[in-house]
């Protein structure tokens, strides 16, 4: 069997990466699964005698919670979806949240991690386009240093902090992406990643996420929408835009980000057009054709659109305002996304329709929400993390 570490600091860690490479532990959502598969083909198992060595790094306390500074949050290597989904933070989380609603059931959600569903990098990771649209980076450490990565290759993604390590500046490389293709990172033998990093959106930005799948839940993405709008006098000011499980890594659609800018909040799903998704390379597979994937990102890009910018009329207008553009309506409630997916809210609002019970005050603990998954339920969505 090969051998198991579970180091108790982060110093420890990293020097046992740093003596020799070992297979990352955190929550365990993507390892298992992997390792049933290799046993299922006849390949080697974690547990081989020539396996790497396991470095479990659950106890790692410098690794969990979610900080929160002047400008930038901070999300831990160790914070789990439930864990995001129950956070407090502003509306220009909202779309991290529900994709974190998306990923598996409540088990797979109480153990699974942010980092681990970008370590994994599939191609259908949920976190990925959500992050993405907030120009997240990620932080890399090793003995001796540190280096933060966009998620992404993205010209236009800034610096997310000018934060210190140990005395001297972060090293960056604000072109090179962390994520290089289908389950392909710049991540080094002796790396670890400990935290997300989030700049600071405006106070009044909105983002959310839609996901088209063969089913409602427990299902792996077919076409995948992030977005994040910063609106000012019923005006776009700033919209970013990703899709996944449309191409080997996400993508944001930088030419109808910067084709938004200034048009009137109303007008935005109109503004989508299909030269703004040639950059994508969809795929052929069981779950759908490629054409199908094209179609569905676009669909699911004028319903986010839709869904932010009806937020910002319903604030004007009251909030019995009209839920979904006509756009949508002509879409029919056999379109990409269901009929479920846009609609305005009251600030506070549940995003999720779950989340209500979640946050109800005679609301069950953890372990009794996990067990309500039902048994024979697939264990795990792609991509849940480590």
């Amino acid at each position: 069997m090969s051998a198991y570490h579970r180091p108790e600091n982060l110093e420890d860690a990293l020097a046992s990466l740093g003596a020799r490479p070992h297979r990352i532990l955190a929550g365990g959502t993507d390892v298992y699964p992997a390792d049933a598969a290799a046993i299922g083909w006849g390949k080697p198992g974690i547990d081989h005698p020539d396996a790497l060595p396991i470095l479990d790094v659950s106890a790692l306390d410098a690794l969990s919670g979610i900080r929160r500074f002047p400008d930038r949050v901070e999300i831990g290597a160790l914070v789990t979806w439930t864990e995001v989904i129950e956070s407090d933070l502003p509306a220009w989380f909202d779309g991290v949240r529900l994709a974190a609603r998306e990923v598996g059931g409540r088990q797979i959600q109480n153990r699974g991690t942010l980092a681990g569903n970008l370590c994994n990098a599939s191609p259908a990771a949920d976190g990925v386009p959500a992050l993405l649209v907030l120009d997240a980076h990620v932080r890399l450490q090793r003995r001796g240093g540190s280096r933060e990565l966009p998620l992404v290759r993205n010209k236009t993604v800034p610096r997310p902090s000018a934060a210190l390590a140990g005395g001297r500046p972060r090293q960056r490389t604000p072109l090179e992406g962390f994520i290089t293709g289908n389950r392909r990172t710049r991540l080094r033998p002796d790396e670890l990643m400990t935290a997300i990093v989030i700049p600071s959106p405006a106070a009044d930005a909105r983002s959310t996420f839609l996901k088209l799948g063969a089913r409602r839940y427990l299902v792996i993405s077919i076409a995948m929408v992030a977005a994040c709008l910063e609106l000012k006098e019923g005006r776009i000011r700033d919209a970013r835009l990703a899709v996944g499980a449309c191409s080997e890594v996400a993508q944001r659609l930088t030419g109808l980000e910067a084709r938004l800018q200034g048009v009137p909040a109303a007008k935005a799903p109109d503004m989508v057009r299909d030269e703004d998704f040639t950059s994508l390379s969809p795929i052929d597979d069981v779950r759908a054709s490629a054409s199908y994937r094209r179609h569905g990102a676009q669909v699911l890009v004028r319903r986010a659109l839709d869904a932010l910018t009806c937020s910002e009329e319903a604030g004007r207008r009251g909030l019995d305002a009209p839920g979904r553009s006509e756009e949508a309506e002509r879409q029919g409630p056999d379109a990409p996304g269901g009929p479920e997916d846009t609609g305005c809210r009251a600030p506070g609002e549940p995003a999720h329709p779950e989340d209500a019970e979640r946050q109800a005050p005679d609301a069950p603990a953890r372990s009794e929400g996990a067990g309500r998954q039902a048994l024979g339920a697939p264990a795990r969505s792609e991509g849940a993390g480590r």
